[in-house]
C-alpha cells in the first residue's frame, strides 16, 4: 500500500492514508508530506478528501471488513477499490510482469525489478517489502514495463492483466478464503488464463499448471546447475532452452531464494535483457528487508530476521540457516500470524518449528481476524517437540534469548514482530 501511496504522490496526486499503528514506513510517507491517520474514524480524515467525486479510496484485504473508517467511505458512496484493482489500472497500458505464488513473491519481484532497472529497462516496480538496494518498495525508471506482485489472497490477482507471469509455488494457504487446496489451484489456473499465450507463463517445476518450467539442480526449461557456495554466496550456471550461461553469482542464502532468482532471470531474458547485463545485475542484488536479513553477523553471534509465516516458509528458513551454519545451535522466535492459519496448520507449524534447537513463541498476531476459541500460541507450543521451548512476551525477549545462549537467532513472522527487530538488534549487540 505504501508503494502505491509513493507512486500516486510522484504523479502529483494528493495522497493521504490510514494505518493501525505508526511504523518506519508511515514515518517515511509522512516525510514526503503524505498525511497518515491512526484513528479509524471519519473525523480523522483531512477535509481535502471528504468529497466523494474527487477522492478514490484504495483498500487492502488486511483491513477488516468491520473497520469503521472503511465502512463510512462505503456508505457515503465513495469509490472504493482493492489494492490489486489499483495495480490493474496502473498496469493496463504497460507490459505487466506479474509474480504470483504462495511463497517467494516479494523476493522474486524485487529481484526482477532490480534486474530490469540495472538493465536500463523503462520499468516501474512495486514490491511487498523494502528493497535493500533502493531502501524503498518502489522503483520508477519509466512506465513501459511494470513489475508487480500477484496476490492470491481473496483472488486479488485476477484484477491484473499480465503480459508475462510466474508462479513460484502453490501450497495450501488462505484456507479461510479457499476452503481447499484444490480451490486455490483453480484460482491460480484462472490467473494463468489471463495471459495472452501459454509461453508467457513461468512456473516452478513443482507447480501443477502448464508453463515454462524452472528449478534448481533439477530437470526444467531453466535450471541452476553446477551450484557451489563461495564467499557466502551461490555461484552457478544457468541452463536455458537455448544455451548454458556460465558463472552467475547470487548472494542470498537458501535454495528457495536461488529458485526465485532463476524465475526472475528467465523473465528478464524474455524481456530482452542480455546475459552479460544480467550477470552484473544479479551479483549486485542485496535482498529485501525481513527476507533472511542479517541483523548481526559476527564470529560469535548471528541474528537473522525473516517474514516467514507459513510452515513451508519456516522450512525454507531452516534449510538456509542449516546450509550456512551447519554446526551451530539455532534459537527461533516465532509470532504466529492469524488465528485461522494457526488452526489450519498447527501440526505442520509444530513439525517445522521442532527442527530448531530452541523455540520462543509470541502471542498470535490477529491482523484482520477475531479470536477463535481455543486457538492460542499455547496450543502450538504443546505440539512442538523441541525440549527448549516457551511462551514469551515481547518485553522478555532479550532475557529469554540470552539465557538460552545459542549462537544463531532467527526471528520470524508477518505481524508486528518486525517492529521488535531494531530494539532487539541494539540490545543483543552488546548482550
Amino acid at each position: 500500500m505504501s508503494a502505491l501511496a509513493k507512486y500516486f504522490h510522484a504523479q502529483q496526486k494528493q495522497v493521504s492514508g490510514y494505518d493501525k499503528t505508526a511504523s518506519a514506513i508511515t514515518t517515511s510517507l509522512e516525510s514526503l508530506g503524505i498525511k497518515i491517520a491512526f484513528n479509524d474514524t471519519f473525523e480523522s480524515i483531512d477535509a481535502t478528501y471528504l468529497n466523494p467525486e474527487k477522492t478514490l479510496v484504495i483498500t487492502t484485504p488486511a483491513i477488516p471488513k468491520t473497520n469503521s473508517l472503511l465502512n463510512t467511505f462505503i456508505t457515503r458512496d465513495f469509490k472504493v477499490i482493492k489494492r490489486a484493482e489499483a495495480l490493474g489500472l496502473i498496469t493496463n497500458n504497460t507490459k505487466c510482469l506479474a509474480v504470483g505464488g504462495t511463497h517467494g513473491k516479494t523476493t522474486t519481484t524485487s529481484i526482477l525489478g532490480h534486474l530490469m532497472f540495472e538493465c536500463d529497462q523503462k520499468v516501474t516496480a512495486f514490491f511487498g517489502g523494502i528493497s535493500e538496494n533502493y531502501k524503498s518498495n518502489l522503483i520508477q525508471n519509466g512506465s513501459a514495463i511494470t513489475v508487480v506482485e500477484a496476490d492470491e489472497f481473496d483472488r486479488s490477482f485476477l484484477s491484473l492483466k499480465p503480459y508475462l507471469a510466474c508462479i513460484t509455488s502453490i501450497d495450501a494457504d488462505h484456507l479461510d478464503i479457499y476452503g481447499t487446496k484444490a480451490n486455490l489451484i483453480d484460482a491460480f489456473q484462472a490467473f494463468s488464463n489471463l495471459l495472452p499465450s501459454s509461453d508467457k507463463l513461468f512456473v516452478h517445476a513443482s507447480v501443477p499448471i502448464p508453463g515454462i518450467t524452472y528449478a534448481v539442480e533439477a530437470p526444467a526449461d531453466f535450471s541452476a546447475i553446477n551450484v557451489t557456495i563461495r564467499n557466502g554466496g551461490y555461484v552457478f550456471d544457468l541452463k536455458t532452452p537455448e544455451q548454458t550461461i556460465e558463472n552467475f553469482k547470487f548472494f542470498m542464502p537458501g535454495k528457495h531464494n536461488l529458485s526465485n532468482a532463476i524465475a526472475a532471470l528467465a523473465m528478464a531474458l524474455a524481456c530482452g535483457c542480455t546475459p552479460l547485463e544480467l550477470s552484473a545485475a544479479l551479483k549486485s542484488y542485496k535482498g529485501v528487508e525481513r527476507r533472511f536479513s542479517y541483523r548481526i553477523k559476527s564470529e560469535s553471534f548471528v541474528f537473522v530476521d525473516d517474514y516467514a509465516h507459513h510452515p513451508k516458509e519456516i522450512d525454507a528458513v531452516w534449510e538456509a540457516v542449516s546450509e550456512m551454519y551447519p554446526q551451530k545451535k539455532v534459537t527461533a522466535v516465532f509470532q504466529p500470524h492469524l488465528y485461522s492459519r494457526t488452526l489450519d496448520f498447527a501440526e505442520d507449524f509444530a513439525v517445522s518449528l521442532s527442527k530448531f534447537d530452541a523455540v520462543l513463541l509470541l502471542d498470535i498476531y490477529p491482523a484482520r481476524e477475531a479470536p477463535i476459541a481455543g486457538v492460542t500460541s499455547d496450543l502450538l507450543l504443546q505440539k512442538i517437540t523441541t525440549e527448549t521451548k516457551q511462551l514469551v512476551q515481547k518485553s522478555a525477549l532479550v532475557t529469554a534469548i540470552t539465557s538460552i545462549g545459542n549462537p544463531v537467532l532467527i526471528t520470524m513472522g508477518a505481524g508486528d514482530i518486525g517492529q521488535e527487530v531494531e530494539p532487539l538488534t541494539k540490545n543483543l549487540m552488546y548482550a
